[in-house]
């Protein structure tokens, strides 16, 4: 089993997993971009940019907010760079960035490339503005957070967080493990629904043999992939046995499933 994104402790909502054979797909799901809502707690700041943390600033929140909130979240749309935070699950040299926090090191961190597709604000008192986000895979909603504290003019931090969306994957079909325990069997998705969105390409009976001996020269047949393409293989039965990746001569394998 493997699950598709890690979740920090205080937050709720989706975590979709893969069993068995599907494990074999999951770097493919984990680049999906993914939605989240919450609520922001303004003039305070923690030393993990969330309400786990030990307070470590405060500042005064300004006058007349409310107004500017969608000016506001206008600046953070696109393409950007975001410095991770030192309270996260990243590693220097084998230890996790998290561990050296708790000990009181700070380390240099490489920003990295994310992407904010909607970011909405709503004040809800003086204090806590609630948000609804959708953005890449990578990105630190609670560095986001204490961002949207400085453009206002104080500090803030991440007070809850629910992820609502991973792909094409909803929290409205998420069940609790309480449910899923209650069921007589578990309601899986099927590999090739949640790969919906890579090409698909059928095997005669013939060309997946030759593909399981390691044979690849049945894919020169196929149509050539578009730059850093992935795509999947079928069987008669639209089983998804193997997925391809985009070479600099045409397509790979890159893994068998078995079915």
């Amino acid at each position: 089993m493997g699950h598709l994104g890690t979740l920090d402790p205080f937050a709720s909502g989706l975590l979709p997993l893969c069993l068995g054979e599907a494990t074999k797909v999951a770097r493919h799901l984990l680049l999906e971009d993914k939605a989240y809502t919450g609520v922001i707690r303004l003039g305070v700041e923690t030393d993990t940019l969330d309400r786990t943390g030990r307070e470590v600033a405060t500042a005064p929140v300004p006058d007349g907010i409310a107004g500017q909130l969608a000016a506001v979240a206008t600046t953070f749309l696109g393409r950007q760079r975001q410095t991770p935070p030192m309270y996260s699950a990243l590693k220097r040299g084998g230890t996790p960035l998290y561990a050296l926090a708790r000990r009181g090191v700070e380390v240099e961190r490489e920003a990295r490339d994310i992407e904010i597709r909607r970011f909405e604000l709503e004040l809800l008192d003086p204090e806590r503005m609630a948000f609804a986000v959708d953005c890449s895979k990578g990105t630190y909603v609670r560095v986001l957070a204490a961002d949207v504290g400085r453009a206002l003019g104080t500090v803030a931090h991440l007070e809850t967080l629910r992820r609502t969306a991973v792909g094409d994957f909803r929290v409205e079909q998420a069940l609790s493990p309480e449910a899923l325990a209650a069921l007589p069997e578990l309601p899986l998705i099927p590999v090739r629904e949640a790969l919906s969105g890579l090409r698909a390409f059928g095997l005669a009976p013939e060309g997946l043999a030759s593909l399981r001996r390691g044979q690849q020269g049945v894919l020169r047949d196929l149509p050539p992939p578009r730059s850093e393409e992935a795509a999947v293989i079928l069987d008669e039965g639209g089983h998804v046995t193997a997925l391809l990746d985009s070479g600099p001569s045409g397509w790979r394998l890159a893994r068998l499933l078995l079915i």
